[in-house]
């Protein structure tokens, strides 16, 4: 079958965006051995090598790092998205432990070179630490409804202790949400770094936004839930 986003009947209902990541999640969803991107460029490099001499293609990428997505350009030159969405589908496929490869799409057997081990390309390593299937569902399948700016102490906790999201973490709440959608965590730099089915609606996060456990009943008149995000729910991107 042939899968693509850009195709003249595909309506806003069923588009991720692009078909980098459409292609990491149809590679979740066949549970894929690898994953190859075939673009107007040989891989990802160190610069921009159009205006850059001292750039050099990084032949393998271990973790995908803010200064990678920082270096990452605009759109490619052969359809929607570019270095910045390929970014994102090697999170999507490495997070499912999919290796995936950038390709020059234009050098004449390119995928008999990969086959044979040459080096081609840029390699993404997968994960060793696996996500299962829920977790991939929620880090990089939903679409985020909102986003909840938490401050660093409760990013430490997150990242480092891996606990659940509280109110009192919570600094700022954008979007208009149910409890039970997904929503964005992002860090004190403006960075998202999280994703999380919410247990709360938006009107409620807002009311118990730096609140003490002790202070929920309180500011809603009712008892909810301790947590804004259960860690059982929550996926570091």
């Amino acid at each position: 079958p042939i899968v693509n986003e850009n195709d003249t009947v595909a309506v806003e209902e069923i588009k991720v965006g692009d078909n980098d990541n459409l292609a990491a999640l149809v590679a979740h969803l066949v549970e894929a051995d690898l994953l190859v991107l075939l673009s107007d460029t040989d891989g990802l490099y160190t610069g921009d090598p159009r205006h850059d001499p001292d750039a050099h293609r990084i032949e393998r990428v271990e973790a995908i790092t803010p200064e990678m997505e920082r270096r990452a350009g605009g759109e490619g030159a052969l359809g929607t998205g570019g270095m910045v969405t390929k970014l994102q589908a090697a999170q999507k496929a490495t997070a499912a432990g999919i290796p995936m490869v950038i390709a020059d799409g234009r050098r004449p057997g390119v995928l008999r070179a990969l086959a044979r081990g040459e080096s081609v390309g840029t390699y993404f390593a997968p994960r060793t630490d696996r996500l299962a299937a829920r977790k991939r569902w929620i880090g990089f399948a939903l679409p985020p409804q909102g986003m909840l700016d938490v401050d660093a102490g409760a990013r430490r906790a997150l990242v480092e202790r891996g606990t659940s999201l509280l109110p009192s973490g919570v600094a700022k709440v954008e979007g208009s949400f149910q409890a039970g959608d997904c929503v964005g965590l992002r860090d004190p730099e403006g960075r998202e770094f999280a994703r999380g089915i919410v247990g709360l609606d938006a009107r409620e996060a807002e009311l118990l936004r730096g609140a003490k456990t002790g202070e929920i009943e309180g500011r809603l008149g009712y008892r909810v839930a301790d947590e804004v995000i259960h860690r059982d729910d929550l996926v570091l991107l």
